[in-house]
């Protein structure tokens, strides 16, 4: 299920200009139909699969897409306006076979009654897909229009092939309409965060039970992933869709060799995927009692994630709760602690960190519907990597943490 806005998105295109959005990347693809757009789009090229969002939010979106993925995007979406183009993939329906001939002959006239009689581009035919979009947009009226793409993924290539291939049209930038139309998230997008992050708190339980003296980082990623997919199962959860982690052990912040001693700092950033949208959230544990430099600046570290809790609230912009949350690590003497942001979006990004940022310069307004992670970390050689991070939903009136587990440092010897 898609969880574009189409009234919020002729809002945004009437502000910055735009008749249509064309857009490229995968993720945003999937983000405007609600499907993937298939195998063609792993190359991260430009016409893989291109979703075309007319401003009229009564205008269908049309998607242009393989024709190995035409069928199920019919099927699952059917007010989506599907047209498509061959790949190098060949595919034919031999479910019902006339009798009576050799298998060569009852193939071949398969292929001819199914008119699958084209030859099969190396890849994918970028002119006969941007033939497509010019098609579907001068049907439209947009023969000239002005059309954002998204900019921010679009290779230099490809793009100045586009533009000869479309010369009337004018092509503006609409990376940052998108980015704001999925900064708001949808009841379902939402639901996805809230099971990915109770799937990796479920991760972070089973770790902690594994915690020993001479502990590895690959033996406790290996329990993490354990408990995630233990929890996967009881939950009968179908639509999960991948883990990540970072762990670390021991007084390197970076280190993948670190193993449990005693007094050992161990920290644990992860994130699990559900339909392809990634949670993220942290814990720093110890082994025995930690070192008296590493507990000053955990409970510095836990007292600016506090402020920056309560600084969160609609209405509020992110460069107030970065001031807040740098404020109280310099009230409490940490004059030159830098961070460029103290979180950001969550969803279905390539990565797990995506636009807004809690950072210094960002004076968008924080609005209900977004999904936060928020984070304080500290990383420091010779003491390891220390580091809160919950994972919030914006709420009319405030904020709703998804996360149960203490944010306190548990001594897990």
């Amino acid at each position: 299920m898609s969880g574009f806005d189409r009234e919020r998105a002729r809002s945004l295109m009437a502000r910055a200009g735009m008749d249509a959005l064309v857009l490229f990347q995968p993720e945003n693809f999937r983000y405007a139909t609600g499907q993937p757009g298939g195998v063609a789009t792993m190359w991260r090229k430009a016409g893989g699969a291109i979703a075309v969002v007319p401003s009229d939010p009564f205008d269908a979106i049309i998607a242009i897409v393989p024709d190995l993925s035409a069928p199920n995007i019919r099927r699952l979406a059917p007010d989506i306006d599907v047209r498509e183009h061959p790949i190098w993939v060949d595919c034919v329906d031999l479910s019902s076979l006339p009798g009576g001939m050799p298998t060569p002959d009852r193939v071949t006239a398969a292929y001819r009654e199914q008119r699958l009689i084209h030859p099969r581009p190396e890849t994918f035919d970028i002119k006969r897909v941007l033939s497509l979009l010019r098609a579907a947009l001068y049907e439209m009226g947009m023969g000239s229009a002005r059309v954002g793409a998204d900019f921010s993924f679009l290779p230099v290539a490809d793009f100045e092939f586009i533009k000869a291939e479309l010369p009337q049209i004018g092509w503006i930038d609409g990376s940052d309409v998108i980015r704001r139309l999925r900064a708001i998230k949808s009841p379902p997008e939402i639901a996805h965060l809230r099971t990915a992050s109770t799937l990796a708190e479920a991760g972070l339980r089973r770790m902690m039970t594994e915690v020993r003296s001479g502990a590895s980082v690959k033996a406790l990623s290996e329990a993490w992933r354990d408990g995630v997919r233990g929890a996967v199962e009881v939950a009968g959860i179908s639509n999960f869709t991948g883990s990540w982690d970072f762990i670390a052990i021991g007084p390197d912040p970076w280190g993948a060799s670190g193993v449990v001693e005693r007094g050992s700092i161990i920290k644990a950033d992860v994130g699990c995927l559900v339909s392809g949208y990634s949670s993220d959230g942290a814990r720093t544990f110890s082994f025995g009692r930690p070192s008296s430099v590493a507990r000053d600046i955990f409970d510095v570290l836990s007292a600016a994630f506090d402020v920056g809790l309560e600084a969160i609230r609609p209405g509020a912009t992110f460069g107030a709760v970065h001031a807040a949350i740098l404020g109280e690590m310099r009230a409490a003497g940490y004059a030159e602690y830098h961070r460029g942001h103290f979180g950001h979006g969550v969803g279905a990004s390539v990565g797990s960190e995506e636009w807004p940022f809690i950072s210094a310069n960002n004076d968008d307004v924080i609005q209900p519907g977004m999904v936060l992670a928020m984070e304080t970390p500290f990383y420091a050689k010779g003491v390891g990597a220390l580091m809160i991070e919950d994972q919030l939903l914006v709420t009319e009136n405030g904020i709703e943490v998804m996360n149960a587990l203490p944010r306190e440092m548990i001594d897990l010897a």
